[in-house]
C-alpha cells in the first residue's frame, strides 16, 4: 500500500459532443498527470461520472487506461454501490489481474447503520482479488461511516488497506490517524483538506484539482509529507481559490471547465450533470490565467 502514498488523481471520463467516451482525451488526460508526477490514477470514481456509465463501457475505460498507463504509475479503480450483490457480481466478472486496488464508496440513499456499512465493506473485501480502500463521503452518501467502523474493518478485514476520508470531520479524521493499524492509510478525499491531513498524519490525498494542475498539486503533497510545511502552505494558497470553483456548480463540472480551459478534453457531462454556468466559467478562467 506503499505506492498509494502521496498523489492520486481521480480522474475524469471525458466525452465527445455526443457523449460517447472520448478515449483520445482520456489518454491525453493519463500523460497529463503522469508527466505531472502524479503517484497514482483512480478511475471510474465520481469524478469519472461512474454511475452514468455502462458495464461495458466500465471495463473499456479499465482497459484503456492500464493500455495508456502501461505500468508507469498503479491504477485504483472504483466499484462500489448501494447494492452489495451487484459489486461482488462487477468485481467477480471483470478483470483486475493488472489492477493494483479498488476504490469502493460507502453505500448511499439506502441509509444502511453502522452493522450494515460493517457486513458490506466486509463482503466486498471477500469478493475482491485486489486491496480495498474504503471511501467515506457522507456529503454524497447521506451516511457516515464511524472512525470506530473504519477502525474495525482495518483492524478485522486483511483486504481493507486504507480509507479515502472525505467527511470533513476532523475530530473523526484523527482518531482514526491515532488507532489504526500501522499499515493502514488515510487519504484526504478533499483538496482543501489534504494538507491538514496529512500534517496530522495522512498519507496523501485523492485529488480532482490534479487533473488541471497535477505538477504543483504533487508538490505541494510532496512538501507535505516532507514536513515541509511552508513551501507546501504556498502552494495550498495559491490554488484555494480555484479549489472552491471546482465545486461551487457541481462536481466535475468545476474540473472539467478547467480542463476544457486547459485544452485537454471538451466541457461535456452527462446528465443529470450540465456544464458549469457562464458566470462560473469567466471566474475559472481568470483563476487559472492569475496563476499562470
Amino acid at each position: 500500500m506503499k505506492r498509494f502514498k502521496g498523489t492520486g488523481v481521480a480522474v475524469v471520463t471525458p466525452f465527445r459532443n455526443d457523449t460517447s467516451i472520448d478515449f483520445a482525451a482520456l489518454g491525453r488526460i493519463i500523460n497529463h498527470l503522469i508527466a505531472g508526477g502524479v503517484n497514482y490514477i483512480v478511475t471510474l470514481g465520481t469524478t469519472g461520472e461512474s454511475v452514468t456509465l455502462s458495464r461495458d463501457e466500465k471495463r473499456a475505460i479499465i482497459a484503456h487506461t492500464l493500455e495508456v498507463i502501461d505500468r508507469r504509475v498503479p491504477l485504483v479503480v472504483g466499484i462500489g454501490g448501494n447494492n452489495t450483490q451487484e459489486i461482488t457480481d462487477f468485481i467477480r466478472k471483470t478483470d483486475l489481474s493488472r489492477v493494483d486496488a479498488i476504490l469502493s464508496v460507502s453505500p448511499y440513499y439506502n441509509k444502511p447503520n453502522q452493522k450494515g456499512i460493517f457486513l458490506h465493506y466486509k463482503t466486498v473485501a471477500t469478493s475482491s482479488p485486489v486491496p480495498v480502500i474504503l471511501y467515506n463521503v457522507p456529503s454524497r452518501t447521506g451516511s457516515n461511516m464511524t472512525a470506530e467502523t473504519c477502525l474495525e474493518l482495518a483492524s478485522s478485514c486483511e483486504n481493507v488497506s486504507g480509507v479515502k476520508e472525505a467527511s470533513g470531520d476532523f475530530t473523526q479524521i484523527m482518531k482514526i490517524l491515532r488507532d489504526k493499524p500501522d499499515d493502514f492509510l488515510v487519504i484526504s478525499g478533499d483538496d482543501m483538506n489534504a494538507l491538514p491531513v496529512i500534517a496530522a498524519g495522512g498519507a496523501g490525498v485523492i485529488s480532482v484539482l490534479g487533473n488541471a494542475f497535477p505538477s504543483a498539486w504533487s508538490e505541494m503533497v510532496s512538501h507535505a509529507l516532507k514536513s515541509n510545511l511552508k513551501s507546501a502552505r504556498e502552494i495550498q494558497y495559491k490554488y484555494i481559490e480555484l479549489i472552491e470553483l471546482l465545486f461551487a456548480d457541481g462536481s466535475p463540472a468545476g474540473v472539467k471547465a478547467m480542463l476544457s480551459t486547459l485544452g485537454l478534453c471538451n466541457n461535456i457531462l452527462r446528465l443529470p450533470l450540465v456544464p458549469v454556468n457562464k458566470q462560473l466559467q469567466a471566474r475559472i478562467q481568470k483563476a487559472i490565467e492569475s496563476i499562470s
